[in-house]
């Protein structure tokens, strides 16, 4: 029987969620018996994919920077059809209203799924809803990585073809199995964004919270524009001793099991996958109930701590409550690999199959 052909589309393969999901999807969808083909717009590769490659960026490196766009679009089409790709799977950012109307036009023919990875609906709808509505109504789907995000995409545009998939965990058995004993660190681990994740909240509750006299300190691993943006709020506040940066890990799983807890501190994710990965590996989180994703993880003083967002005083308290209080923390390690076990990727797998083999 032939393979459907699916082609994955995304900015990059780079470090961020979206990209870290764009590149875990085409293990879940070769393991489903697909052809997978990740298409990417910028020449960035950091994590581990598996199927063919189309570098978009690569392809029409050698035109001018203006024609370069058109080229892409060219070239993209080309692709699509040369090798037969049924089904498209849309994990891009896309608020550019004109860019969209043409991709519609490149995508035509085919079965187009668009990915809405964050609540911050500036980077997935044009600022017009009624063109937002056009250029989403007749796609099979908009697959959405939370609940709160279908809901809002259904209060906002009046779209009814929704769905929700959480983003699964991809962590090797061997790897769930190691167990390494906790140490004093609370551990943040991701993109290096203060719009988004909210250095300062996380900073200044850390501070407020004088667990650093109690010998914890914070961990910052990742990359991103703001390092230097978070360095000097940690010169600020007096915290060189006890706060370090760490360079970007694909797979930190030692780092996020030798940690206490995990933070969490963003004015908005999606479904944040450090949240997953880190309860998989069974270390607790403290995170902020921001809008979208970790109030369908985390379940307070279950298997975490879920604060009010931008409340720095409950989040110091919440940081120094895993510190002091024992058998709240250990029964919050106890349930955190159990509580995410949904979230396998078999069992996401398999939601990610049903929505494709069933469209005709």
């Amino acid at each position: 029987m032939n393979k459907k052909k699916v082609a994955i589309i995304s900015n990059s393969l780079g470090k961020g969620g979206a990209e870290r999901f764009a590149a875990l999807l085409t293990f879940m969808l070769e393991d489903s018996d697909f052809e997978v083909h990740s298409i990417i717009v910028n020449d960035v590769v950091d994590y581990s994919f598996t199927g063919n490659l189309f570098n978009l960026e690569k392809e029409s490196s050698r035109y001018s920077f203006l024609f370069r766009k058109l080229k892409k679009g060219i070239l993209l089409r080309r692709y699509l059809v040369q090798n037969n790709i049924e089904i498209v799977i849309d994990s891009r950012s896309r608020n550019v209203l004109f860019r969209e109307l043409i991709t519609r036009f490149i995508y035509r023919g085919l079965k187009i799924n668009y990915i809405i990875h964050s609540y911050n609906f500036q980077n997935y709808f044009p600022a017009s809803k009624f063109w937002s509505r056009i250029i989403y109504k007749n796609v099979e789907v908009l697959i959405c990585v939370s609940k709160a995000i279908e809901q809002k995409v259904n209060q906002l545009y009046k779209l009814k073809n929704t769905v929700t998939i959480y983003n699964p965990f991809f962590i090797e058995k061997k790897e769930l199995e190691k167990v390494l004993e906790p140490q004093n660190v609370i551990l943040f681990f991701g993109r290096f964004d203060e719009k988004v994740k909210n250095f300062t909240l996380m900073l200044e509750a850390f501070s407020d919270s004088k667990i650093y006299l109690k010998d914890y300190k914070l961990h910052l691993m990742g990359s991103g524009n703001d390092v230097d943006f978070i360095q000097q709020k940690i010169g600020d506040l007096n915290l060189q001793d006890y706060v370090e940066i760490l360079p970007f890990k694909q797979n930190p799983y030692n780092e996020v099991r030798e940690a206490k807890f995990t933070l969490l501190t963003s004015h908005y994710e999606g479904f944040p996958m450090s949240v997953v990965e880190s309860l998989a590996l069974g270390t607790p989180v403290v995170a902020v109930d921001c809008n979208s994703g970790p109030g369908e993880i985390i379940q307070n003083e279950f298997n975490g701590l879920l604060v009010e967002n931008y409340n720095k005083e409950a989040l110091a308290l919440a940081i120094n409550r895993f510190a002091d209080d024992d058998e709240l923390y250990h029964f919050c390690k106890k349930n955190a690999a159990e509580s995410v076990q949904h979230l396998s990727l078999k069992n996401i797998s398999e939601q990610w199959k049903t929505l494709l083999i069933n469209q005709k």
